[in-house]
């Protein structure tokens, strides 16, 4: 009997279409890459970025640094090669946060050890939802969480991880509200009265983006006038 399907839905004949148990990608070819990749990233950003005698960066203004970097978005592909020019020049034209030089508020410095921690977590590409998922990293959110938690002199509760300042701001205005109307959880802003906000003149504008997220509204925020002390 002849075959009764001899195309596939898209008429590709099935002897053609690729074996499920083949790797989808090329492994040989995208760790040659990676460790070219690699080699770029250690001798710009954690060589020459460390060092005294080079700059912090190479400014450009924004017209003249798009023309260099061609960031159109285009359907096809690159070649690696030019995959790896593109490593590079990001490298070359972005800030050297680990350099000597570099000061900023919030960050500067390089740990290698660290890095080497988000190297892992990012070739792992893992997510806390389960302890079936991501078991090292679940007990190891749990121990931070603990010791977190000592800190303060709490024995026992949970937390949460946040990505800055503005959103551990909004949780934490979140908390409050519930902690005082818990119905708002379920019923919404209909089930509380009118809530107002203080907060120091000195207190980070976080605090209006959360009074305007949780329906609090901007206008319901005082402001607390601080001492020269």
């Amino acid at each position: 009997m002849g075959n009764m399907f001899p195309l596939s839905s898209d008429g590709q004949d099935p002897a053609e279409l690729p074996d499920l148990n083949d790797p989808l990608i090329d492994h040989s070819e995208g760790q040659l890459f990676l460790n070219e990749a690699f080699k770029i990233i250690v001798e710009e950003v954690l060589c020459k970025g460390t060092d005294v005698k080079q700059k912090v960066c190479e400014w450009r203004e924004p017209e003249q640094l798009a023309l260099l970097l061609d960031l159109e978005l285009r359907a096809a592909g690159e070649p690696q090669q030019r995959l790896l020019q593109r490593v590079q020049d990001v490298a070359k034209y972005s800030i050297k946060t680990s350099h000597p030089r570099f000061f900023n508020q919030l960050f500067a410095g390089v740990d290698y050890h660290a890095l080497a921690g988000r190297f892992l977590s990012e070739a792992l590409n893992t997510n806390l939802y389960t302890y079936e998922v991501a078991p090292v990293f679940v007990l190891i959110e749990t121990e931070v969480l603990r010791s977190l938690r000592q800190l303060v002199g709490w024995t026992e509760g949970d937390g949460i991880f946040c990505p800055g300042g503005s959103t551990s701001n909004m949780f934490a205005m979140n908390i409050a509200r519930y902690r005082l109307f818990p119905e708002v959880k379920s019923q919404g802003l209909w089930a509380v009265p009118r809530l107002t906000i203080f907060t120091s003149a000195e207190s980070h504008y976080s605090v209006k983006k959360g009074a305007a997220y949780l329906g609090i509204g901007t206008d319901n925020i005082i402001v607390v006038k601080v001492d020269e002390g």
